[in-house]
């Protein structure tokens, strides 16, 4: 079997060739990454300058001419995007959001349903699947791929003017350990009693979406959940997070969730390992006496 992988994050290809490694042949279009032709693809094909009118233009003409079995797109703002166009255009169908695939006879997938509350496993005949980020922890493979540069047509969008958004630096979706807040904590004055459990554990902070969004205790790149970042960490702790579904949705791959909230009826408790029902201010300090 063979298969095309399109992701416009490098770090998400990594995650994805490593998933699909030893099951099929793998190429791969991506953006430019040194990395990426150590990850174990039959091809890597780097692209610059890429809008979703070329790129969706040049994907349509690649697999028009190239038989894939397969074609995986990281699910991204981008991805979603050309995922839809190249079904309509290829006359495809496709799976949304997989986070597991298997293939014999037929082609079985599991994904997220309800907003995260519960795992759906399907069996169909589909051969497009957009992947959600974080599948598998990505690791280098002894296997060189060969690489070529790819010129996309000009785009009819120009870039004019770019604003980044404030950010804290530090992608959590890397972190091995988060310590993450919730409405419970109070205020954002109190995040200063859980720094030193977060320094103790070297850990990254993160936050629901009302710390993030609605109070912006912290930045919006610190967002956990539906609308935010999907994170796999070892350990993920939860202060003061009532665990809403939207919320759920992003700790799922988490290997461990610890949670910590005085509402004993919390939902967070229904999800999680580990749970203390009691309070943050109490419970946090006597948890960094006991690790150090």
């Amino acid at each position: 079997m063979k298969a095309l992988i399109f992701s416009d994050e490098p770090k998400n290809a990594r995650e994805i060739i490593t998933y699909l490694r030893g099951k099929m042949d793998i190429d791969v279009i991506s953006q430019e990454d040194m990395e990426l032709p150590g990850y174990g693809a039959k091809k890597v094909y780097f692209y610059k300058d890429g809008f979703i009118d070329n790129l969706s233009k040049f994907l349509v003409d690649y697999l028009s001419k190239n038989k894939y079995d397969f074609v995986f797109i990281s699910s991204t703002n981008t991805g979603r995007e050309l995922a839809g166009i190249l079904s309509y255009r290829l006359k495809m169908k496709c799976m949304p959001e997989i986070f597991s695939f298997e293939h014999s006879d037929k082609t079985i997938t599991k994904r997220f349903f309800h907003g995260g509350k519960t795992v759906v496993e399907e069996e169909s005949d589909f051969h497009m699947f957009t992947v959600s980020p974080g599948i598998c922890e990505a690791e280098k493979s002894d296997k060189k791929s060969e690489v070529e540069n790819i010129a996309l047509d000009k785009s009819n969008y120009k870039i004019i003017n770019v604003k980044s958004k404030n950010t804290a630096g530090t992608d959590i979706r890397n972190a091995r350990v988060i310590v993450s807040i919730g409405r419970g904590l109070g205020s954002q004055e109190n995040i200063e009693k859980i720094k030193p459990l977060v320094e103790e554990l070297h850990a990254e902070i993160a936050g629901s979406r009302p710390v993030c969004l609605d109070y912006k205790w912290l930045s919006e790149d610190k967002q956990v959940g539906l609308s935010g970042k999907k994170v796999r960490p070892d350990f993920y702790i939860a202060l003061g997070i009532s665990g809403q579904i939207q919320h759920i949705a992003g700790i799922r791959g988490s290997k461990t969730i610890i949670a910590i909230n005085k509402d004993k009826s919390a939902p967070i408790f229904e999800e999680c390992d580990y749970g203390i029902v009691g309070d943050i201010f109490t419970i946090v300090p006597e948890l960094v006496e006991k690790l150090k």
